[in-house]
């Protein structure tokens, strides 16, 4: 692994130059990355209308939930 000065790395990355080589991968880790199963009853017609919108957007009912969810509460705290 490389290193330079937090200057250089940021000039680097403003130029969207690659600065993969200045990560420690081997150690690299997503903090609060842990995922709680949860299990989400709809009637028929509203999942219809989710599977419709999947379909449309081209993504996963669980993105699709997960990004509204996240949305919803980003919002609820902006507005606080």
């Amino acid at each position: 692994m490389k290193t330079i000065t937090a200057a250089e790395f940021d000039r680097k990355f403003d130029d969207g130059e690659d600065v993969s080589e200045y990560f420690d991968w081997a150690n690299a880790r997503r903090v609060n990355w842990e995922h709680e199963l949860v299990e989400l009853e709809l009637p028929k017609e509203e999942l219809a209308e989710l599977d419709a919108e999947v379909a449309r957007l081209g993504t996963s009912r669980e993105r699709l939930v997960t990004k509204w969810v996240r949305e919803r509460l980003q919002g609820k705290f902006a507005a606080e």
